[in-house]
């Protein structure tokens, strides 16, 4: 027997409560009875997102809320900043110009965080740059972004707003969406919420709102304008996933028992011991600036293929992390610590990690990362 354990930065483990309120007999998504449910929903979203604006609930992946935020809210021609530190950073440039957006690329060396200046720079030099687009946590490479530096800079500025994927950061990271001028900021289910795959959630500003007025871009499934009016209904504009967000409600309800401050705390710790156990082992973190509290991104040792050490955990030790991708990949692996994650995850995952490097020739003192983890977070 292999018992399985999910240590990847998504989809990431669920919670049996949340399992268990999705078990329920279905109910119908347009019937009275679906009415509270959503109601709740979208109020528990504001709590977590740090808003006073509406968050769409979206029956799509994060990638899906990356779409809608682009063609909702800007126009063929329109010049934007994409921030490129990674594969994600990536994913924005491609659907940028997929609807025939000028991109300006500032390219950010994978491992490393934006510098905020640049952005100021760019915006002084070129005021009709319409929208700014960034990662919180650049996934590929457990980067955070300055957020909040970086909105701070744009909120001087009328006429651009503030884009932030903010999947793979949310609930890890203290993202204050309305106080750091985020205008719109993408969220997923199976990350840091908890959930299976299915849901995206987005943050939406007035400020983005008069943006989506003059938005001539094509749209119909992703149309936010008519979320937004079935949101107030306590709708969705097309069938709702119902099953999933009663699984979010009871994900929510059960991180208002730990609440904001306590959440924060944990990935902070439980990050914090991860890359303190990887060092004790004798292993370099490969996010040089601002690793995220969501993932470690974690160098392979010279001569091993990180993709190896990847496979080896999942295989042998029935543990499933990350890999690395792109240019990335066979260079790193990650380890999560992200959304239903406790000391006993990270000390299971650094044990599995000693025991791998040692079956692939690393000269690993066992026990060493282990006992880092335990004095750390006991």
């Amino acid at each position: 027997m292999l018992k399985r354990y999910l240590l990847a930065p998504g989809p990431t483990p669920v919670p049996s409560e949340v399992l268990l309120s999705m078990s329920k007999p279905i109910i119908h998504h347009r019937s009275a009875d679906f009415l509270p449910v959503l109601d709740s929903a979208k109020k528990g979203l504001q709590w977590l997102f740090q808003t006073k604006n509406d968050v769409l609930i979206l029956c799509a992946t994060g990638t899906g809320g990356m779409v809608g935020s682009v063609n909702n809210f800007f126009n063929k021609g329109d010049k934007v900043i994409v921030i490129n530190g990674g594969k994600f950073g990536e994913r924005w440039i491609k659907i940028c110009l997929s609807y025939g957006l000028e991109v300006d690329e500032v390219i950010v060396e994978w491992g490393y965080s934006i510098k905020p200046e640049i952005i100021e720079k760019k915006l002084k030099e070129n005021p009709d740059i319409k929208g700014v687009f960034i990662q919180a946590c650049e996934t590929s490479t457990g980067v955070y972004h300055d957020v909040e530096a970086v909105g701070k800079i744009i909120k001087g500025y009328d006429d651009t707003i503030f884009i932030v994927d903010a999947i793979s950061a949310l609930v890890a990271h203290d993202l204050k969406t309305d106080e750091w001028g985020i205008d719109i900021m993408v969220g997923g289910s199976q990350k840091g919420f908890m959930l299976p795959p299915g849901l995206a959630f987005v943050s939406v500003s007035e400020k983005a709102w008069r943006k989506n007025e003059t938005s001539k871009l094509q749209r119909f499934y992703f149309n936010f304008k008519k979320e937004r009016e079935n949101l107030a209904k306590n709708q969705t504009n097309f069938t709702s996933p119902v099953t999933l967000i009663i699984g979010l409600n009871e994900a929510i309800g059960m991180l208002q028992k730990e609440g904001l401050a306590n959440i924060f705390l944990r990935h902070k710790k439980l990050a914090h011991a991860t890359r303190e156990a990887v060092k004790a082992i004798g292993l370099n973190i490969y996010s040089k600036e601002s690793p995220s509290d969501s993932v470690t991104a974690i160098e392979s040792p010279s001569g091993i293929d990180g993709q190896m050490i990847y496979k080896t955990l999942r295989e042998r030790y029935g543990i499933t992390a990350a890999g690395g991708q792109d240019k990335a990949k066979g260079k790193i692996f990650r380890l999560a610590h992200l959304g239903y994650s406790d000391i006993f995850d990270i000390i299971t995952g650094i044990a599995a990690l000693e025991m791998v490097l040692k079956s692939l020739g690393y000269p690993v003192e066992f026990g060493k990362g282990v006992a880092r983890v335990q004095e750390l977070l006991m």
